[in-house]
Parts: C-alpha cells; sequence; structure tokens
C-alpha cells in the first residue's frame, strides 16, 4: 500500500483579509490560519463578549452604568485590533505569505496572487478599525471626564 502525501490547504491572503473584516474579533482570521488548536483564536470571543455585554447593560441600565463604561472600550479596541490584522494580512507582500502561510508554493509561479478583493478587503478594515478606534477613544474619555466631574461635585457637596 502506497499514501500519498497529503498536501496542506492552500491559505488565501484574500480570505484572511476578509476574515479578520467580518468575524475578526470571534477569531475567525486565526482559526482560518492556525486551526482550531490556536489559543489566541480562541481568546478572542472573550473581550468581544464582555464589550456585547457592557452594550447590553446600556440598554437595560441606561448610560450611567458604570461597569458599561469599562465594557464597552474592550469591545471597540477589540474590533479596531481585528482590524489592524486585517490590514497587516492584506498588505503583506505575496512574497512573505506564501513562505510562511503556504510553504509549500513558495517560490512557485502556481501561488496564487493578490487581487482587488484584498485591496477592499483592506480599505474596509481601514475604514471601520479608525472609525471604531476614534469612538471608543471618544466614548472612553468623555465617561472619565464625566466621571471626574461628577466626583468632583460630590467632594464639594
Amino acid at each position: 500500500m502506497t499514501s500519498t502525501p497529503r498536501t496542506a490547504p492552500i491559505k488565501s491572503k484574500t480570505i484572511a483579509t476578509w476574515a479578520a473584516l467580518l468575524g475578526g474579533s470571534w477569531g475567525l482570521h486565526r482559526f482560518y490560519l492556525h486551526g482550531l488548536g490556536d489559543k489566541w483564536a480562541w481568546l478572542h470571543p472573550i473581550p468581544t463578549l464582555l464589550g456585547l455585554y457592557g452594550l447590553q447593560r446600556v440598554g437595560e441600565f441606561g448610560q450611567d452604568d458604570h461597569l458599561a463604561w469599562l465594557l464597552i472600550p474592550v469591545l471597540g479596541f477589540m474590533v479596531a485590533a481585528t482590524m489592524l490584522q486585517g490590514i497587516v494580512y492584506g498588505l503583506t507582500p505575496d512574497e512573505r505569505w506564501h513562505p510562511r502561510h503556504n510553504p509549500a508554493l513558495a517560490g512557485s509561479p502556481e501561488a496564487p496572487a493578490s487581487g482587488w478583493a484584498v485591496v477592499i478587503g483592506v480599505i474596509l478594515s481601514l475604514l471601520l478599525g479608525a472609525t471604531v478606534l476614534m469612538a471608543t477613544i471618544a466614548f472612553s474619555g468623555q465617561r472619565f471626564f464625566e466621571y471626574q466631574i461628577e466626583e468632583g461635585r460630590k467632594i464639594s457637596q
């Protein structure tokens, strides 16, 4: 009996970029690139769920919920971080992508080249990541200064 050598599936830079864009905060891009055994991928849903819990608390208790003030930025920073990963994936040159993720294709003329789908994914990741990051910084700063003013009023009374 002869066994045929098993070839590893090709890891597409386009799919990795779009997985980071569409499901990065859940770790989809890491599961795609590194498999179900990737510990970092399994850690992605934790801050995402904490941030979503913060959003749920705002809906339930209103804007003055201090725990929500702490949890919502966790979601924002998680989304921004995964958008950055999508940008890094998309901007990685094919000459560096294939040796790292597709070693069997490294230097081969059969290695697939990136197309416009990667460029669009990078643009959308940049747009979404920058927007979420700026909103998270603004939200955190606003809540911090509101808290400072609130505490100052309590002390002066």
